[in-house]
């Protein structure tokens, strides 16, 4: 059903939102909600180019729907192709192994092996293999001029629109005199694009369709492709007929296909090495598909098929799970936010929804080689479940099943018990070596709270039995990892580690609230489910619950670490993300004292360096603001005028030159405005309990989930 929260000073409001909380056919008008915040554009962008996708495979297109301005975006935000099972190693010629990267650390009298040195070739070579492809580069040529690259300055008359209720891309611009229509999209199932192309004469625009193949990049940074070293990798006509060609790529042991058809009559060319163009002959019509797989034999579906597919799972999409709807606030930024939630569910759906944890960048970019953050799990996609979408945040828990083994292994050479989960890590579940990455901790309870979130979705016993493996073995490493002081009669995290606000130094640091508290939540967590599977309470573990330190105070604050509490005394550590918050917002934790926590945002509102901060930093101040009964500082904080609190054209989280998008700032926004719009365990039992009620927002909600 609809609920909304009505500005409590209109007269009669209070029966307005009784009659809207229960009145089942009030439904929220999704294809107007979605339609009035579609991206457009009528110039080239180089920061925003819009992307087609099904959550394992994503293509970017520039203005013409295709990637045709490659030289214009390839230094802002590069247009390529990516899917979750392409990748490339090196060889590794010289037979690295992490052995040679690992430093001995002393964990209270017992040395341990971490990755972290990182001089030397080997940490080089570890850190950067295996990396994400650029799977292949489709757009326009000339052929008109020896199929020549398209410049920008070759374009005009550009209008398009990213069609994200039917996952259309739709372009059109004027080229040699003719006004050309493309409509691109992806297929929901299968790594393919299909393209649809209209013109009054096709043959007069001399547009050829080229495909380009690049080897894999071996440098840190958001071009996936390496244009030059050609004589490393082979492209090779497998087959080709009248309406087809398959080709077959590999690069060192990687191998995959290409299979491009079309429907009209066409001249498919060899122009160079690993360059190709499809040059139509139809005068007014022309469509064809590229499919990308692994395969020997890939499928396949023909250009309509995949365009009714693309439609029928949009519509579908956008008519399930949960909406906001922000239309009627008055705040002059009300609509504004409602494009970033809009915008947010479509690039998580394509970038983030996968089989694999997705990278920063999703699969628009590369970001630390193409390898995936399991910190930021979290924020990618904790989203799904709370907005109706629970099998997007379930497709990649298969993956923490298959890694177990490889975590089992790093937490027995450090003399843990249970499976220690990685932190930069690929498809292997091995970990990238770091001085810093290494050292982190608050990934190690992710799994239990996405098996918590789907758990509570459906309350199957089956699912318990499922993932309890994931569950326990998680609880044994977090719970062998806790070090207990004696003399202290307490549990205390630390060192060696390094805290999410990660300012503070690997062999000094101990007891940062915000992993103090989600160490309490995920054993406790951990707890419930062997009480729901009708297992005894783990000894251990509920020994940890009861005597785990408390969160560090001082001066009547929370503080990052207890280690060195000069959170508001020292500004250097009022510096990165403000985790100390998270302990009582992203976490539901019950023995935080609200009066200080909300004392504490306060401070860090007024204080914090919000340059230095990250794009998911703003949802976690929000969701704090929300449960400390401050509303306005967490709209104050979600749109915050600040660089790395921007979000571009195609509704992409822009951070940096080197980082132009970054997807937990999205996945962030959407489990913020969840818990402000549905609440959370304990919240006050009001409609949008997180939303201030200043006369300024009418949230109109339904579908969504309350967070823990």
């Amino acid at each position: 059903m609809t609920k909304k929260i009505f500005p409590m000073h209109f007269f009669l409001g209070a029966l307005l939102l009784f009659i809207s909380c229960n009145n089942p056919q009030n439904h929220i008008d999704r294809y107007a909600l979605v339609h009035r915040q579609l991206p457009t554009c009528n110039a080239p962008d180089s920061l925003s180019p819009f992307s087609v996708g099904n959550g394992d495979f994503a293509f970017t297109a520039d203005v013409t729907g295709l990637q045709t301005l490659n030289d214009y975006h390839k230094n802002a935000l590069p247009l390529v192709t990516q899917s979750n099972w392409g990748w490339h190693t090196a060889p590794n010629i010289n037979n690295y192994t992490y052995e040679q990267t690992w430093s001995y650390v002393d964990t209270y009298g017992r040395t341990a092996p971490y990755s972290a040195t990182m001089k030397g070739e080997a940490a080089g070579y570890l850190r950067a293999n295996p990396h994400r492809l650029h799977l292949g580069r489709v757009g326009f040529k000339n052929a008109a001029e020896e199929f020549a690259e398209i410049d920008k300055s070759d374009l005009s008359n550009i209008n398009q629109t990213l069609d994200i209720w039917q996952g259309i891309i739709k372009s059109s611009f004027a080229f040699n005199g003719q006004q050309v229509d493309v409509e691109t999209c992806a297929h929901p199932e299968i790594d393919q694009i299909a393209v649809r192309l209209q013109a009054a004469d096709l043959q007069q625009s001399a547009l050829a369709i080229g495909f380009d193949f690049p080897y894999a990049s071996l440098q840190w940074g958001k071009d996936a492709a390496d244009w030059g070293n050609t004589e490393k990798h082979m492209t090779t006509i497998l087959e080709s007929g009248q309406d087809f060609v398959s080709l077959k790529r590999q690069m060192d042991a990687t191998v995959y296909l290409v299979d491009i058809r079309w429907q009209g009559e066409a001249e498919f060319k060899n122009i160079a090495e690993h360059a190709f163009v499809l040059f139509p002959k139809e005068k007014e019509r022309f469509q064809f598909t590229c499919t990308f797989s692994p395969e020997k034999q890939p499928q396949h579906a023909d250009t309509e098929a995949t365009f009714t597919k693309a439609k029928d799972y949009w519509e579908q999409f956008w008519n399930s799970g949960g909406a906001v709807d922000l239309s009627k606030s008055t705040h002059p930024q009300a609509l504004e936010m409602e494009r970033r939630i809009v915008l947010s569910q479509y690039l998580t759906a394509i970038q983030c929804s996968s089989s694999l944890p997705p990278q920063e960048t999703g699969l628009t970019a590369n970001s630390w080689f193409g390898k995936f953050h399991l910190e930021m799990h979290w924020w990618h996609a904790v989203h799904f479940a709370l907005w109706g979408r629970p099998e997007m945040l379930e497709k990649s828990m298969g993956w923490y099943e298959k890694i177990l083994p490889v975590a089992r292994e790093k937490a027995e050479q450090q003399g843990y018990d249970g499976v220690r989960w990685p932190k930069m890590t690929s498809p292997d579940g091995h970990s990238s070596p770091s001085s810093v990455g290494e050292f982190l901790i608050w990934q190690q309870p992710h799994p239990i709270y996405f098996a918590e979130l789907l758990y509570r979705t459906t309350n199957d016993k089956k699912l318990l039995e499922r993932y309890k493996n994931i569950v326990f073995q998680s609880a044994d490493f977090m719970a062998s990892y806790a070090h207990w002081v004696e003399a202290e009669n307490r549990y205390v995290l630390g060192p060696p580690l390094i805290p999410a606000q990660e300012v503070h130094k690997a062999l000094e640091t101990m007891n940062p609230a915000f992993e103090l508290s989600y160490w309490s939540f995920g054993l406790k967590t951990a707890q419930k489910w062997r009480e729901r599977l009708g297992l005894p309470a783990e000894k251990k573990w509920q020994h940890v619950i009861d005597h785990l330190s408390t969160l560090p105070i001082n001066n009547g604050f929370y503080q990052n670490v207890e280690s060195d509490p000069r959170t508001f005394q020292d500004p250097f550590h009022r510096n990165d993300h403000p985790t100390l918050l998270g302990a009582c917002g992203m976490l539901p934790n019950d023995s935080v004292d609200v009066a200080v926590m909300r004392k504490t945002l306060e401070q860090v509102m007024v204080s914090w360096n919000w340059e230095r901060t990250w794009g998911w930093d703003y949802p976690l101040v929000a969701m704090t603001a929300a449960r400390v009964g401050r509303p306005d500082i967490a709209i104050e904080a979600l749109l915050m005028d600040v660089p790395k609190n921007t979000y571009l054209n195609n509704g992409h989280n822009y951070q940096a030159d080197r980082l132009p998008l970054y997807l937990p700032g999205n996945g962030g926004l959407l489990s913020a405005i969840a818990m402000m719009a549905a609440g959370w365990d304990g919240a006050p039992d009001d409609a949008a309990p997180g939303f201030p009620k200043d006369g300024q927002w009418i949230v109109e909600y339904e579908g969504l989930r309350r967070l823990p």
